[in-house]
């Protein structure tokens, strides 16, 4: 039977060019804004738009997710290029697109090794914290521009004491310029279809071509010239390229952590399936040929995806309408956008950052009463000591979150509920009573090389308070499978209770656990492995004496243990 494959309809096509032109109105001020924030040209931003767009289209799998520039990539982008110290603007540029391109091929090859899981490294309290501090420094640093002078200072606090300090040298034009814009966003927020960035991006333009701003001391974009890009790779000596490998690493986790966020949402959402390995191969794709174009990092944005969602997008078809409208604008409207006056970008810039700057984020951690002072930590951090060492902090924080977990092992007695067959925690459900010379324990973690030994040393505790217990049952439901530490430390407890003459038997046993055991220690666990607790409890009672020399018989299919 073939199978039959339907054009899309009408109907269909109408939402997705008008969810396209929506994005390529958001795209083309954030572009304006985020090339500034990372102090690269607005054409390595449209560039990298452009790749986002087709590249995502043709190899990812959400049907609302916009591959493009964020704030967040820009912003650490900026920060990993100057703390290099580039000696000129070309230096600057060349830094910024190895890095780039490392990033793509260092996205790939997690791709290839299945690594799409990476994000789960990055706690989401983490990543609220550092996204509230990133803006709050973002959007500091857009205020000077807005009022028109200079500021020496980079940290978001002496950025504000400098300006109040030179509050006699604020331009009132640019000021009374970026303002007004800030008041005309927030009001087109009332109307979500409306495109307010790029409506106040018209205005200026329009200003701007009726009243010559340069009187005014209101500063411009200026000429812009965008041009065909070629593929180049940056010359630039080995060991530059060797630091910046170790650089990138920052830059991959922060896009990985925002577009999978961003994606995983919009899929929950509307109930879709998306595989992370195809999502990291087409980030991968999309930022190598972004840099190889010379263009900037790009991720799959909340802000903006979710405006793709909300314009009524029904493919990934509305992702390559926006990029065809967008190079239409750029293409025949690029003398217009050095008209642009930049406290209106600034504004611009604010306003797509606002909702990072929400606190509701953190204070539900405070209601939850759970990680806030993660997050906290998080915000510090990049206040602190900036967005590049703010960020591997954070990241540092959220690795040394998880090893904390895993160095205070929590296992759990189980005993049957009545005659139920079903064995719960005693904690919590007092009614449950254990049998006499059986303890069951339940480690509440996979057991692998970080956790084993903590485990293994909780549970031999647990055995020697129960003096009586001369069969152990130890439940591993919670691993799927494996590693080597794990599998060494746990033949060597099973020899270790053996010297001491009792058993040890395992439940809930998965097929790459039984195989991995039985082809290391199968006189050790030969008929000792069962499918559920009920087995393992009615294979220890088949021994009357409980005593490791008799024979058992197993519930299941096993020979006997001995």
């Amino acid at each position: 039977m073939k199978l039959a494959i339907y054009p899309p309809s009408r109907g269909l096509l109408l939402a997705d060019a008008v969810a396209g032109l929506s994005v390529a109105f958001i795209l083309l001020p954030e572009a304006v804004a985020y090339a500034a924030i990372a102090h690269l040209t607005i054409q390595a931003a449209i560039t990298a738009a452009l790749v986002g767009l087709i590249c995502y289209a043709w190899l990812g799998g959400s049907h609302f997710a916009v591959v493009a520039p964020t704030s967040s990539a820009a912003a650490l982008l900026a920060a990993v290029v100057l703390s290099l110290r580039p000696v000129d603007s070309h230096v600057a540029e060349a830094l910024g697109v190895a890095l780039v391109i490392l990033t793509g091929v260092g996205l790939l090859v997690f791709a290839k090794a299945k690594l799409g899981r990476l994000s789960a490294f990055v706690s989401r309290p983490v990543l609220h914290g550092f996204s509230f501090a990133l803006a709050a420094t973002i959007i500091a640093k857009q205020l000077p521009i807005i009022l028109g002078i200079k500021v020496q200072s980079s940290d978001p606090f002496h950025i504000i004491v400098e300006l109040f300090n030179h509050v006699h040298e604020w331009a009132i034009w640019s000021a009374t310029i970026g303002c007004g814009a800030l008041i005309l966003l927030w009001a087109l927020k009332r109307w979500p279809t409306v495109p307010g960035a790029f409506v106040v991006l018209v205005f200026g333009i329009c200003l701007s071509n009726t009243v010559n701003l340069a009187d005014y001391n209101v500063a411009m974009v200026g000429s812009v010239l965008i041009k065909l890009p070629g593929l180049t790779l940056p010359q630039l000596p080995l060991e530059k390229w060797a630091q910046l490998a170790e650089l990138a690493c920052g830059l991959l986790v922060i896009i990985v952590a925002e577009s999978w966020g961003s994606i995983r949402s919009l899929s929950l959402l509307h109930g879709d399936v998306v595989e992370p390995n195809r999502e990291l191969f087409a980030l991968g794709t999309a930022n190598l040929v972004s840099g190889l174009l010379q263009g900037m990092p790009v991720g799959a944005g909340f802000s903006v995806s979710t405006a793709n969602e909300q314009a009524g997008a029904q493919s990934k078809l509305a992702g390559v309408i926006a990029a065809l409208v967008l190079l239409l604008m750029v293409v025949f409207g690029q003398a217009w956008i050095g008209h642009i006056p930049e406290p209106i970008v600034a504004a611009a810039v604010i306003n797509a950052l606002s909702h990072a700057l929400s606190p509701k984020a953190l204070l539900y951690l405070w209601r939850m009463d759970r990680d806030q002072y993660l997050a906290l930590a998080a915000v510090v951090a990049v206040l602190a000591f900036g967005v590049l060492h703010g960020m591997l902090l954070a990241i540092g924080l959220s690795l040394a979150s998880a090893m904390r977990s895993f160095s205070q092992p929590l296992v759990r007695e189980l005993a049957e509920l009545g005659h139920s067959r079903d064995y719960v925690d005693r904690e919590n459900h007092p009614k449950a009573q254990p049998q006499a010379n059986l303890l069951i324990l339940r480690p509440e973690e996979p057991l692998f090389f970080a956790s084993v030994e903590g485990i293994l040393t909780e549970v031999q505790l647990r055995l020697e308070r129960s003096s009586d217990a001369q069969v152990l049952i130890i439940s591993l439901e919670q691993s799927a499978n494996l590693d080597s530490t794990a599998a060494e430390c746990l033949i060597e407890f099973a020899d270790n209770l053996k010297h001491q003459n009792k058993v040890l038997l395992l439940a809930r046993v998965k097929d790459p656990i039984r195989q991995l055991l039985l082809k290391l220690a199968e006189e050790q666990f030969h008929g000792k492995l069962f499918w559920s607790v009920d087995d393992a409890v009615i294979g220890a009672q088949k021994n009357a004496s409980l005593n490791p020399s008799n024979a058992v018989r197993q519930h299941s299919d096993h020979a006997p243990f001995s």
